[in-house]
């Protein structure tokens, strides 16, 4: 998620208005909205020191509203936090081991990336299973989704006739 977005989800999270956030950092009454609806679509990004000011408004650290570096602990941290609320992400305690999961009820966002978990899942097992070559895993997971076969991205295109077809029924019933 972009900074505008992570601005936005907790905005709402905390039910504050683009106006009144706007006020809390110090902007004018008139432009406040304007300016935290700039923020939130992506149009101006902010600087260190309003992220610092937004992080302290909304209760969250600067880097919960940052693009994470997911090469620092801290940063993979939020990266999962953020996978969290916008997928579903879990984090449970099994057998004295730690692990993530997806609540595939959490929405379709959820449900998405359930299945392409799934499917990676399925590849991984192979590779443990001996039944494909370290390569042919990376292979899979360096060009992914375009040699998944779990059959979510096959890009399916209608033959000319179909397509003919289609567009003639559709100007017959725009016509009645």
């Amino acid at each position: 998620m972009a900074i505008g977005e992570r601005i936005h989800f907790f905005r709402t999270m905390r039910g504050m208005t683009q106006k009144y956030l706007g006020m809390a950092l110090g902007f004018p009454e008139k432009s406040a909205d304007v300016r935290l609806a700039q923020y939130e679509n992506g149009s101006r990004t902010p600087k260190a020191d309003v992220t610092a000011a937004l992080a302290q408004v909304l209760d969250v650290s600067p880097k919960a509203l940052d693009v994470p570096d997911i090469d620092s602990y801290i940063g993979l941290m939020h990266t999962l936090f953020t996978l969290e609320d916008r997928y579903g992400l879990e984090v449970c305690d099994c057998e004295d081991e730690v692990h993530l999961r997806v609540h595939i009820h959490k929405g379709r966002d959820a449900a998405e990336l359930h299945k392409m978990l799934a499917a990676w899942g399925a590849v991984a097992a192979k590779l443990k299973a001996g039944e494909i070559t370290k390569e042919e895993y990376d292979r899979w997971r360096y060009r992914y989704p375009e040699l998944d076969t779990s059959g979510q991205w096959h890009k399916i295109t209608p033959s000319q006739e179909l397509s003919d077809l289609l567009l003639a029924d559709l100007k017959k019933h725009s016509e009645e």
